[in-house]
């Protein structure tokens, strides 16, 4: 029996994978778009940057809140994801952390403007961060206690004290240019070193 499809038509399987690829690739160029321009950037060019028509983004999305939305999940996820593959391929576990906090920082300037978005459903940015805390605080505390466990970092670091202070650190960075939150995050970072 062949495997083929009589009618020659490409299995809902290929599709849905397809579909999963193009909505990824969306993601990621309206996270791009949101770093430089902000998250109330013109539709059409994030359309732009995906190489897509605006109507496959409002298909997919269908108010500027719902795009938002799903960048902010999609951001979560690639930065829950990269903890344990940053710890794999590291050469110390205080790297990963560092690399790991970085992204963070990336994804918290993505974030940026998201509460004025879903202003009018405070329901949604609540589930929204509680989403933001169930998956990322046990990828920062699993890193914390790989550095801590091979004696780079002190033990007494809180996950949630961690991203908390990178999360105040980053919060001036778009209202002063001589403002460097990056530089500040590494400060923070160097000083969890355990002294020698």
């Amino acid at each position: 029996m062949s495997s083929e499809n009589p009618a020659g038509k490409t299995p809902a399987r290929t599709k849905r994978a397809d579909a999963q690829r193009n909505q990824q690739t969306l993601l990621a160029a309206a996270a791009e778009v949101f770093v430089t321009s902000g998250v109330d950037a013109p539709i059409r060019r994030i359309a732009a940057r995906a190489g897509v028509g605006m109507g496959t983004i409002y298909r997919h999305f269908p108010t500027r809140a719902d795009l938002v939305t799903a960048v902010y999940r999609h951001q979560i996820e690639e930065c829950a994801e990269a903890g344990p593959r940053l710890l794999a391929a590291a050469d110390s576990p205080f790297t990963a952390l560092r690399e790991w906090i970085d992204l963070f920082v990336d994804f918290l300037v993505t974030k940026h403007g998201l509460a004025g978005v879903l202003h009018s459903d405070s329901a949604g940015f609540e589930t929204l961060h509680t989403y933001f805390l169930d998956r990322l605080l046990p990828v920062c505390t699993d890193l914390l206690e790989a550095a801590a466990d091979a004696g780079e970092i002190r033990s007494d670091i809180e996950a949630y004290e961690l991203m908390r202070g990178v999360g105040n650190l980053c919060i001036g960075a778009d209202n002063d240019p001589r403002y460097d939150a990056r530089r500040l995050v590494e400060l923070l970072i160097t000083g969890l070193r355990r002294p020698v």
